[in-house]
């Protein structure tokens, strides 16, 4: 899978990441759902941070990527049917980690496109998803990310993932959306 971007967290520099850093670094695979119906997106809005994001997550021990990505994305968005899974592209991330078991989180996001069918389902939110008010919904790419700017540019209460989201979004719209 093609490797878009490698971010940094402005706390964190390449140094922070070498061989010879003394840093302990954790590495975490999350898969991310791409699911377009022309100019529009099925993308999660969070309440608590006001923002749009792709559906994903985590993925657990002894799951593929597209385990993962199937389950996510039933869990958030109640999607059905999912087939045609494709490859789409990675985006990695090194962050701040607040637990003690490391100091920084290597994220590594791999994006899949894919189908579903037209009716959502029932939601299986974890506690802290509920209680960030997430939802999903289906939105115009260039309205979210217009949305998203104007967060990124003006709010301060911004997610940690909100940079890697519209990164991906504008990479969306470029490449699979029709002019």
């Amino acid at each position: 899978m093609r490797l878009l971007k490698t971010a940094f967290h402005p706390e964190l520099s390449k140094s922070d990441v070498s061989s010879t850093s003394k840093h302990i670094i954790i590495e975490r695979h999350a898969a991310r759902a791409i699911v377009l119906r022309d100019s529009d997106i099925l993308l999660l809005f969070t309440e608590r941070y006001h923002d749009y994001s792709l559906p994903g997550g985590g993925i657990d021990e002894g799951e593929d990527e597209v385990e993962g990505l199937i389950r996510e994305l039933k869990e958030e968005t109640g999607a059905q049917g999912i087939c045609n899974v494709q490859p789409f592209a990675r985006y990695d991330e090194y962050r701040p980690w607040y637990k003690t078991d490391a100091d920084i989180i290597h994220m590594i996001s791999h994006c899949y496109t894919c189908e579903i069918d037209d009716q959502l389902g029932d939601t299986a939110y974890e506690s802290h998803e509920v209680s960030n008010g997430m939802k999903p919904i289906w939105i115009n790419i260039d309205t979210a990310i217009a949305h998203n700017e104007d967060v990124i540019a003006n709010s301060p209460k911004k997610g940690l993932s909100i940079e890697r989201e519209t990164f991906m979004l504008k990479v969306i719209a470029e490449e699979l959306i029709a002019s």
